[in-house]
């Protein structure tokens, strides 16, 4: 819960009230409600209160100090009252020290006026992300309490440090890929790409936060982010943008910054869905001397390429060891034309040597002719109750709104586009600049998108990256550089310590699984034995049938690095 003065126009005059911000542990979602009516700004306006802003909002700053001073005393109670507590970041806190994180952030000690290391905050706010994740306001008051060691810090210091290194968030990136780069070293032969966004509970635009195209098809103000992956499905680096802004560009920008930071040389291949696809995101790649592996909606092609892709000649049947047909591809390699952007900002159209790669995925098919058909579903059924243009979604596509006052219309099925859609069902067209890559290889390249489509489901679910309640900036990208050294290190994990023996869902459950209960001089393990717990107390020597843990044992595990050129034994 937080005060903030609220500044409300009516009526073209502007109405004042302190309100606060409350969380709702059912719906998990945060509200503002009014604590305290203030009145117009023109009439609160006089020779005692020059400034009425200023001074509620130093109200609302006082009423926020009482808050904070009420919960420390709370969280102190809190840790005397719960000896419970969660050990299992252990497995996190053991690469944050094989990376020696803490060293290499040492320096921004330097760079800001906090009395307290930032790395040490990064850390707390890392590990909470992954053991519970909530508010900041929760995470003060319940989650680092909650963890084995002792964190001291303010909830003022929190929202502090948030703002401090979502400031300077790049440098965070530049940093933790340093360690990377140099305990693990990266695979940036190939490197793949994509954008999402994140909504924000509030009805107005601010800053970065524009309203624009949903990922969730909802109304709220949204902000970008682009997610670069290096070859082994690591995240590589982030770029926040403003919700209403073009993703197309991001890539562009991020592999240009990727190749600079890390000082890379070499041919770098670009892989993304054809939302990034266009000729100047292909152009940008050939003249960087990179490659491209892009999707491309078999629909928008010319009606020459469209009739190649229908027609079945050379297409090579692949199936399983049981004879069943996985997919059916073909490919051709030809000179194409693209649509770029010329030095005085005018279209123009280039030709370039591509191979375009075709495929037919009987399962996707019957999938997509599924939605197409619940989709005219609905349309019909819209269409007969005489629903309004809004009520339809994306079922509006398949109907063709005549007349009306904009709030209802005639509606008419549109057969020609149902036709169309249930024509391509199932096909799809990839297009690359490596014309000596096999078919095949592009086509498996390419399917590991899946990974950055991974990503960031368990941003937004496993983490809880969404909806975002923070106000600042700052501090918003400061939540989110949270959750990318958590999906980083989770990734790190799974890829490079384990050698994907636990996914990164696995190992989120494993870390949020392991609970004592801690004692003076010793532990009571509350840990519920599953077949991966086995397994993974089998790689450290550590017995989970144990019911006594000695504070030695414990402290041992979070001192633990892992071998950083062979696998975890």
């Amino acid at each position: 819960m937080s005060y903030f003065l609220k500044q409300t126009k009516v009526y073209g005059r502007v109405y004042l009230q302190i309100s606060e911000t409350v969380y709702n542990k059912k719906t998990k979602k945060s509200s503002n409600r009014c604590y305290k009516k203030i009145g117009y700004l023109d009439d609160l306006a006089s020779d005692k209160m020059p400034d009425p802003v200023a001074y509620y909002k130093e109200e609302a700053k006082k009423l926020n100090a009482k808050r904070n001073k009420e919960l420390e005393e709370t969280k102190a109670r809190k840790i005397g009252e719960d000896p419970t507590r969660n050990f299992g970041y252990f497995i996190v806190k053991s690469l944050y020290n094989t990376l020696e994180l803490e060293k290499e952030l040492y320096p921004f000690k330097y760079m800001c006026d906090f009395t307290y290391p930032i790395s040490s905050l990064i850390e707390a706010l890392t590990y909470s992300r992954i053991v519970s994740p909530c508010s900041k306001l929760r995470t003060f008051s319940e989650v680092i309490p909650y963890l084995y060691e002792e964190y001291d810090f303010s909830l003022d210091q929190i929202y502090d440090g948030l703002n401090y290194i979502g400031g300077e968030y790049g440098k965070f990136i530049e940093a933790i890929n340093c360690c990377i780069d140099r305990k693990y070293g990266r695979n940036t032969s190939k490197s793949y790409f994509d954008c999402t966004n994140y909504y924000f509970e509030i009805d107005f635009e601010k800053d970065d936060r524009q309203k624009g195209p949903s990922k969730e098809n909802r109304p709220n103000p949204i902000i970008g982010q682009a997610l670069l992956l290096d070859g082994d499905g690591i995240p590589l680096n982030m770029r926040m943008y403003p919700g209403n802004e073009s993703e197309k560009p991001k890539i562009r920008e991020l592999i240009k910054e990727m190749k600079e930071q890390n000082g890379i040389k070499g041919k770098t291949v670009q892989v993304a869905d054809k939302g990034l696809n266009c000729g100047d995101n292909i152009c940008d790649a050939l003249l960087n001397k990179d490659g491209y592996i892009f999707s491309q909606s078999v629909p928008q092609l010319e009606e020459k390429e469209k009739k190649w892709v229908l027609l079945d000649n050379d297409y090579e049947e692949v199936r399983d060891g049981e004879g069943n047909l996985l997919y059916k591809i073909k490919a051709c390699v030809d000179d194409f034309p693209i649509r770029v952007t010329d030095g005085k900002g005018r279209k123009v159209t280039v030709k370039v040597r591509q191979k375009r790669v075709a495929t037919f995925n009987p399962s996707l098919a019957a999938k997509k002719k599924m939605e197409i058909n619940r989709l005219v579903e609905k349309a019909k059924g819209l269409c007969h109750s005489e629903a309004k243009r809004e009520e339809y979604g994306e079922s509006s596509k398949y109907v063709k709104f005549v007349g009306g006052d904009g709030k209802k219309a005639s509606a008419l099925i549109n057969q020609e586009k149902i036709d169309k859609d249930l024509k391509y069902a199932g096909y799809n067209l990839i297009v690359s600049s490596e014309t000596n890559m096999s078919k095949r290889e592009i086509y498996r390249v390419y399917h590991q998108l899946w990974k950055i489509e991974d990503t960031f489901r368990i941003m937004k679910s496993g983490l809880d990256a969404r909806p975002v309640y923070l106000q600042k900036r700052e501090s918003i990208y400061g939540h989110f550089l949270i959750c990318y050294y958590a999906i980083t290190l989770l990734r790190l994990l799974e890829e490079k310590v384990y050698k994907n023996v636990f996914s990164a869902y696995e190992l989120i459950d494993l870390i949020r699984g392991f609970k004592l209960f801690k004692g003076e001089d010793r532990n009571i393990n509350l840990t519920k034995k599953t077949a991966n717990v086995a397994k993974l107390c089998e790689m450290y020597k550590f017995n989970a049938d144990y019911m006594y843990l000695s504070s030695s044992q414990t402290k041992k595990l979070f001192k633990l690095k892992y071998k950083t050129k062979q696998p975890l034994h």
